[in-house]
């Protein structure tokens, strides 16, 4: 199961350790006859046991627990923080950290955050569904996983969805991570702790808009924190500034990202990894990062530009750098938003194994598109990509490759038009042949949309010159219409979309304010 790597790592790590550790595997029949997940789920456990003096394994068979769960707890800290499944590939790390933060490893999160989990109201019992694949699950178990170690009546259970199929298909999951609270789904897709807990705690709102509110003037702000926003902010930092950022998330688009094999002098990395270092990296400097919080408006007022969120808080700065990122592009047809997260997806990486040995579609045959199709087809019984044009837009590589393989069809000249389903799920499409103008029909149980990017600007659309598509017009110093006010990233008008060029924008943006800070009076 673990590598002698891995378990040397891992070894390391047990050793912070405070307090005895019991892991009880749950198995509905004895040892011998078990499964082979339940078995698997053992030999890692004995695995980690003897790593660590501190780590007893016990065996339960309860039926009304699932078939390979095992619970997280200590005699001393008696927590109800399960794992369903095998806890590895992205989840790995969660289950590493659930060890150590039941084992009286502190966490990172200051007091009022800790305070306000040991609040929670009792009876809340958690269940996510994750896939091992999935990049954006660990944000929302690990956050999960803290309420359930810090709060002793919080129960949270994470569940490795191709483990249990038929529950999987039997509650109509077809999105990751998808949580329950109760037994009603609760939420589905990427949240973090902050967001998590404004939808537990009803007033936490409030209390951090007037947090937020009572903050002193930054001389440079940076809205959003993805590869552009994070370069502004550490070159501001360095200048000595009082520096802050505020975003919705750390990372942005860039957390949706598996596979990066551009980024100079880096031979390969994978978002979230990039993401954690440029998090780490922000860290040694002293900027204030304000996450999970949206930007609603901004307006200069004398000399100052002032940034209203959504939940109310104003921010006042001298300068800006707007970094606000692109979300996945739509498809805008009938039946599309009915049908999001019950078939109609845009992560493949995330809820592809849902549709294990299933037929689906991949919209657009650019680099996104080809690149999708070709990892579905490990997983679905078969693919089909459907493109507008009449030429794919993926790179020759991908294309070859593509066609290499029997279960990958491609249809040049279709205009997807409708997303059908049951009323709970997607059970097809409809498309029009544009060589003829014919109507056909497609069945298939997922669709994964890859048809590009919006900028995240709409809320700019009255203060801030934007083009045509959206973008933030800026100058090549990244001045906006609005003195004092920078942009960079995919959010602007530059013509190539690239993290590293994200990254070389949001310098240029933080030297350009700095300029403009220094020439004021």
């Amino acid at each position: 199961m673990l590598d002698n790597d891995i378990k040397q790592q891992l070894e390391g790590y047990l050793a912070h350790l405070k307090r005895p550790l019991l892991l009880t595997a749950n198995l509905h029949s004895d040892v011998e006859n078990a499964s082979k997940t339940a078995k698997d789920m053992l030999k890692m456990l004995e695995q980690i046991s003897s790593l660590s003096s501190m780590i007893t394994i016990n065996i339960e068979h309860n039926k009304v627990i699932r078939d390979a769960t095992f619970r997280v707890s200590s005699p001393e800290h008696k927590t109800h923080l399960y794992f369903s499944g095998l806890p590895l590939g992205h989840e790995f790390t969660s289950m590493v950290l659930a060890l150590l933060h039941v084992g009286g490893h502190p966490t990172k999160l200051d007091e009022e955050t800790i305070e306000q989990i040991k609040e929670l109201p009792d009876n809340l019992v958690f269940e996510t569904f994750y896939s091992q694949s999935c990049q954006n699950c660990p944000d929302v178990v690990q956050a999960l996983n803290m309420i359930a170690a810090l709060n002793k009546r919080v129960s949270h259970t994470a569940i490795d969805g191709a483990s249990y199929q038929d529950e999987v298909e039997k509650r109509e999951i077809m999105a990751v991570p998808s949580v329950f609270l109760n037994g009603e789904l609760f939420l589905q897709g990427r949240s973090s702790l902050k967001e998590i807990l404004a939808k537990l705690d009803s007033g936490a709102d409030e209390k951090a808009a007037q947090k937020l509110s009572q903050k002193a003037p930054f001389d440079v702000l940076v809205v959003g924190a993805g590869p552009a926003g994070s370069a502004a902010a550490i070159y501001s930092a360095r200048k000595g500034i009082r520096t802050g950022v505020i975003a919705e998330r750390l990372g942005g688009q860039v957390m949706d990202t598996m596979a990066i094999e551009n980024f100079i002098s880096v031979p390969y990395t994978e978002g979230p990894k990039l993401v954690a270092a440029s998090e780490a990296h922000m860290k040694e400097y002293d900027i204030d990062i304000m996450t999970g919080f949206m930007a609603k408006s901004i307006e200069r007022e004398n000399d100052l530009i002032k940034l209203t969120l959504s939940n109310g808080a104003q921010l006042v700065t001298k300068a800006m750098i707007l970094a606000t990122g692109a979300r996945w592009r739509l498809m805008n047809v009938p039946g599309e938003n009915e049908y999001r997260n019950k078939g109609v997806a845009f992560c493949p990486h995330c809820d592809g194994p849902l549709f294990k040995g299933k037929p689906i579609a991949v919209i657009g045959g650019g680099n996104s598109g080809i690149e999708a199709a070709i990892d579905l087809a490990g997983i679905s019984s078969h693919v089909t990509v459907l493109e507008f044009s009449d030429t794919l837009r993926a790179d020759k590589v991908l294309q070859d490759k593509a066609n290499s393989l029997s279960n990958i069809t491609i249809i040049k000249n279709a205009q997807t038009t409708e997303v059908l389903g049951d009323g709970k799920k997607v059970t097809g499409l409809k498309y029009t042949d544009r060589t003829n103008n014919e109507s056909k029909e497609l069945s298939v149980d997922g669709i994964f949309v890859q048809i590009g990017l919006l900028p995240n600007t709409e809320w700019l659309k009255d203060s801030i010159e934007l083009n045509r598509m959206g973008e933030i017009v800026t100058d090549n110093h990244q001045a906006t219409s609005m003195p004092g006010v920078y942009a960079a990233g995919d959010a602007t008008d530059v013509p190539y979309k690239q993290i590293i060029i994200s990254m070389g924008e949001g310098a240029k943006a933080s030297l350009g304010a700095f300029d403009y800070l220094i020439r004021q009076k």
